[in-house]
């Protein structure tokens, strides 16, 4: 294997990770990052029956941040939705389960479960490898046009796609490395929400990317023909509110998406906030940047705040039609190389700490900070400042590379070169996550809480000389699920959303989302996840609705994620049937009657959605 193009200075190709790593005393979740797991091979004896001519071979399963590793499985790779369907109807005859699979790129068991056996009666259809076409469906009067898009399309492609043609949307995912099936079964989204005085232009919306869909085709049981068979609904016919965010526990095959003219942004970044000042209660002196102020002047707001530093990195991306002399044009997506490419040093540390020197959290916190500030900013003065061992990491070597990459705090373009950051080659951590429904005016108050209680819990593990968070804490914004967005009268939101609004809040229409991420195995982490998983449960019933994030981790026990049973099948129906009207109960209902004999589904989501 060729070395990577990024293989320059201090940037780290795979052969060099690979040493690197080994050298730091084993840090293999590293290598997750640049080498894909689970290579494929023809095995003999595929289970009889299979339809002819289909491509079938053996693989293991690995999720984002190998958490979820299974043995190899049996999967296929179909050609066409009416293979997708013979495989299902041969799973149903044959006593197996059937289970789409995308790019993997998600934390929670909705695929399949963590040590899954070769000897489980389960296929796994990979829709990435040739379901991914798309074309133009249809252009709108009012510059909005609709894309038809298979679902094995990556979202990376999809709004390359959109964007040829001069659509875009509002809010994306960082990672364009996420297949269009995933991201509308977990409600995908961004982070925005209507700046002061916006008002979106048609194609638009502040919610997910499932609430873009006017269509969708997907699976299901047919009891007149005794067989599954591919239906389209359209987004205001009865069912299509429960396939549009799914979960796994059915398989889409295609979709519409209304996308609108796309818009050039300008993205700043900002790392002279102290978190006190960005994260203050309400009610601080005029003057104050708080993070509610810039979310009301960009209306696009991203808070990255390492472990153990006082800084977070501030993203705001505001709509702005042409270049500003300060800013840097972009013509393509990822533009942050300091985080795609590892410099080596930073590996070896994390390798120090995936290798048992989790003391070392506070460090590598500061060195993820200083590493984007030199990176964005140039500002090499407080590295200077610091001490030797963030010296001996951030090297005159790796200080030269960064800045030879050109400073990038200030960036302009098209919509999608500046939405998508991540990279696959980007460190793999593991991640919990939650939606807080607010009223807008309460967004300050969330993220105060969280913030105090938060840096209080991290100093009080330190104390006992446990350091159980070693990335960063990340905060979103965006709205609530508006289906009028989708441009279909009669449409519903996505009912299992964690976007959809309370019918009896109707003031609630704001959600801020909060993650936190740390190296997968990191001791004491599930115990400090839960804390922060009942802190979060525990605010005020009367301002706050809280949802998990479906594709991250949630239900923690002391010791593991989607494993409470009180949050399984207590907190989290509670939170979709808070207010009333559709939401779970129907969508379970649905889902049940869509696939009466749970071909398309796993004990897991048996047991959540009951």
């Amino acid at each position: 294997m060729a070395d990577d193009p990024s293989d320059q200075g201090g940037a780290l190709s795979r052969r060099r990770l690979l040493a690197s790593s080994a050298a730091a005393g084993g840090a293999v979740w590293l290598l997750r990052g640049l080498v894909r797991p689970g290579s494929a091979h023809a095995a003999a004896g595929p289970p009889p029956g299979l339809p002819a001519g289909l491509d079938v071979y053996q693989r293991a399963y690995e999720n984002w941040a190998g958490e979820i590793r299974t043995d190899e499985l049996w999967t296929c790779a179909p050609r066409t939705p009416q293979e997708v369907l013979d495989v299902v109807n041969w799973a149903y005859g044959a006593g197996w389960t059937a289970r789409a699979q995308g790019r993997r790129h998600g934390w929670a068991p909705l695929t399949v479960a963590d040590g899954t056996l070769a000897a489980t009666r389960v296929i796994l259809l990979d829709t990435t490898a040739h379901l991914t076409a798309m074309t133009v469906d249809e252009q709108a009067a009012d510059g909005s046009a609709t894309v038809r898009v298979q679902a094995g399309a990556s979202l990376e492609a999809l709004l390359a796609f959109a964007g040829t043609g001069g659509y875009g949307v509002t809010a994306a995912p960082a990672p364009g490395d996420l297949s269009v099936g995933g991201a509308l079964a977990v409600g995908a989204h961004g982070t925005a929400v209507p700046a002061a005085g916006e008002t979106p232009s048609p194609g638009h919306g502040y919610g997910s990317l499932s609430n873009l869909v006017t269509e969708l085709t997907a699976v299901v049981w047919d009891g007149g023909a005794g067989r599954y068979v591919l239906r389209t609904v359209g987004r205001a016919e009865p069912d299509c509110d429960a396939l549009l965010t799914h979960l796994g526990r059915s398989l889409v095959t295609e979709a519409v998406l209304r996308v609108g003219a796309d818009s050039n942004l300008r993205c700043r970044s900002y790392l002279d906030i102290p978190a006190t000042e960005l994260f203050a209660a309400p009610g601080a002196p005029a003057g104050t940047r708080t993070l509610a102020g810039f979310v009301d002047a960009a209306g696009r707001a991203e808070a990255i705040w390492f472990a153990f530093t006082d800084k977070p990195w501030l993203k705001t991306w505001t709509v702005t039609p042409d270049r500003p002399l300060a800013a840097r044009a972009v013509s393509e997506p990822y533009n942050y190389p300091f985080s795609d490419s590892i410099p080596e040093p930073v590996a070896r540390l994390a390798g120090d700490l995936v290798s048992g020197a989790w003391a070392s959290a506070p460090l590598f916190g500061q060195v993820q900070y200083l590493l984007a500030k030199v990176a964005l900013t140039g500002d090499i003065t407080d590295v200077l400042l610091s001490g030797t061992l963030v010296q001996d990491v951030l090297t005159g070597d790796v200080l030269t590379h960064l800045l030879a990459d050109g400073l990038r705090s200030d960036l302009w373009g098209a919509s999608r070169n500046l939405l998508e950051y991540v990279r696959p080659t980007t460190l793999r951590e593991t991640a919990n996550g939650y939606a807080v429904l607010v009223r807008r005016a309460d967004l300050q108050w969330v993220v105060s809480r969280f913030a105090d209680f938060y840096r209080t819990l991290l100093a009080q593990y330190a104390a006992r000389g446990e350091y159980p968070v070693n990335g960063q804490v990340e905060i979103r914004v965006t709205g609530l699920e508006d289906p009028s967005a989708c441009g279909v009268p009669g449409a519903r939101p996505p009912l299992l959303s964690a976007l959809r609004p309370r019918p009896d809040r109707p003031d609630a229409d704001t959600a801020v989302w909060i993650d936190i991420l740390s190296l997968p195995a990191t001791p004491a982490l599930p115990r400090f996840y839960r804390e922060v998983e009942q802190f979060l449960l525990a605010l005020d019933g009367d301002r706050a609705t809280v949802r998990v994030e479906w594709s991250k981790g949630w239900a923690y026990t002391e010791t593991a994620a989607w494993s409470d049973q009180d949050v399984l099948t207590g907190a989290i129906p509670a939170s979709h049937r808070a207010g009333g009207g559709p939401g779970w109960d129907e969508a379970v209902a649905v889902l049940g009657r869509l696939d009466p004999h749970h071909v398309l589904s796993t004990p897991f989501l048996d047991a959540l959605l009951g």
